[in-house]
């Protein structure tokens, strides 16, 4: 079947990708790789991928591009979910032929609630669904393909068994041919990462269990289950030969320092390549192994500090002490590696006093930037159950975690801390940190290294005080 798969118009600037840890609009206009959906394209062949969000595209000029296929697969999310129905919806009318479907966390976790709610959608995948969605492509009766929930012709939802996990990680294909095909890489743009950049998945699954993070319990499962060292630099080898342009290769596992002889090997070949890279990593990766990826073109590091109190940390099972971040801090510090920090405001055990207290600590073990992110207990976690269990969240209710333009909404409340108070200590965080003397020195210096990122750090500068102002103004 003529196969599209499709990242669905949504709100302007709104980043529904799987590189994307939540699905909003951001302070600063973002785009991650929509990597979940280049998978499966990459086993599709003549399929195409379209990312209508990052391109721009207006819901008419997509329904116009969607028309020409047999089977269109959106990736969905819990904020977009309502858009995408929508959508599919326009696209059944103007096409009723077409078959439709829908991957993605959202998805995954109520596949009947999902089909109920989206009348024009044929199937949802569940669990990992590369194989899946190659499978319904090549055009096999949706009754034989595991790993999916679908509508027969009267109308009764089905359930078929599970998919198998993917254990063989260098079966899948490259995505890097699908991102140069398929995408223009000038439309994604992350604030910390050189531009243009690509990013790439080594593996899939996280050991760790915070209670927040939505994909590992989804989708992706809490194996870590890894690419060889050598199928990993044989994709950045394609991309330094057919992707010149590209400044920066962003590995985008959870945590790509887990397996740490894994990740010093892929380092090692990163650096007889001459390749400029970062990747997420925990804030627990000892002196001896941030030294050799280091010293092998690491440039950055992405850390989820979440926050500077030891007692939320243990409440949402981060495995993880403030006193280890701080070293942590401090090797990254002396090797000169550059660290963007994320923190969440709102978890579990949250109070006036501890959001004080991640301001104090951010100050103190001074990521290069921070992102700061509400709590947002995604259906499918840990976090969404707590919620509902001690009526954080009104029970039984869609919870918005976004806003009518995209932007994130504190949904839970405390009887000791409103979501008012947890969506306000967003500016709060950001003023106390960017607003110093030292902090603004930094990012001057940084400018006046060279003009391009004079340009990009003033246009970065106007978004962030627009958000500002208009978080300031805005009411959870």
């Amino acid at each position: 079947m003529k196969t599209l798969f499709l990242q669905a118009p949504s709100f302007e600037g709104f980043d529904g990708g799987a590189g994307s840890r939540y699905q909003a609009k951001r302070e600063i206009r973002s785009f991650w790789y929509p990597t979940w959906l280049a998978q499966p394209a990459a086993l599709v062949p003549g399929s195409r991928l379209l990312d209508a969000p990052a391109d721009g595209l207006t819901v008419a000029r997509t329904l116009d591009i969607a028309r020409d296929y047999d089977l269109v697969i959106i990736h969905t999310s819990t904020p977009s979910f309502p858009g995408d129905v929508r959508f599919a919806g326009m696209l059944r009318e103007t096409h009723p032929a077409i078959r439709i479907g829908m991957v993605g966390a959202r998805v995954a976790v109520d596949p009947g609630g999902a089909l109920r709610a989206g009348i024009p959608v044929d199937f949802v995948a569940r669990e990992e669904f590369d194989y899946t969605c190659r499978d319904v492509a090549a055009g096999r009766p949706l009754a034989d393909i595991d790993g999916i929930s679908w509508r027969d012709a009267g109308g009764a939802i089905r359930h078929n068994p599970s998919r198998a996990i993917i254990e063989d990680m260098d079966a899948l294909p490259f995505v890097a041919p699908v991102y140069r095909r398929d995408l223009n890489i000038r439309n994604y743009f992350i604030g910390y990462l050189n531009y243009p950049y690509v990013s790439l998945y080594t593996g899939r699954g996280c050991r760790s269990r915070c209670t927040f993070c939505l994909w590992p319990q989804t989708v992706g499962g809490h194996r870590y289950r890894t690419r060889s060292a050598e199928n990993v630099l044989a994709e950045v080898r394609w991309i330094r030969a057919n992707m010149p342009e590209v400044k920066e290769i962003m590995f985008d596992d959870d945590t790509f320092t887990d397996f740490r002889p894994r990740a010093e090997e892929i380092a090692r070949g990163l650096g007889k390549l001459g390749v400029t890279w970062s990747c997420n990593a925990k804030a627990n990766v000892p002196y001896s192994t941030l030294k050799i990826m280091k010293e092998n073109g690491l440039r950055l590091l992405l850390v989820g500090y979440e926050s500077g109190d030891d007692q939320i940390l243990l409440n949402i099972k981060k495995g993880l002490r403030t006193d280890i971040a701080r070293r942590f801090a401090a090797d990254c510090r002396a090797l000169g590696i550059t660290v963007h920090g994320t923190f969440i405001l709102g978890l579990p055990g949250e109070t006036r006093e501890t959001i004080a207290k991640s301001i104090a600590f951010a100050k103190e073990i001074n990521p290069h930037t921070i992102q700061v992110s509400l709590a947002a207990p995604y259906p499918g976690t840990r976090l969404y159950e707590q919620a509902l269990e001690n009526d954080w969240i009104p029970d039984h209710k869609t919870i918005p975690l976004v806003d009518g333009s995209g932007v994130q909404l504190a949904a839970l409340s405390y009887p000791h801390l409103s979501s008012d108070e947890i969506y306000h200590g967003v500016e709060q965080f950001y003023r106390s940190f960017y607003f110093r003397p030292s902090k603004i020195w930094e990012i001057v210096s940084e400018m006046l290294q060279s003009w391009d990122m004079t340009r990009r750090r003033l246009r970065e500068g106007v978004e962030f005080f627009h958000f500002l102002r208009a978080h300031g103004a805005s009411h959870s």
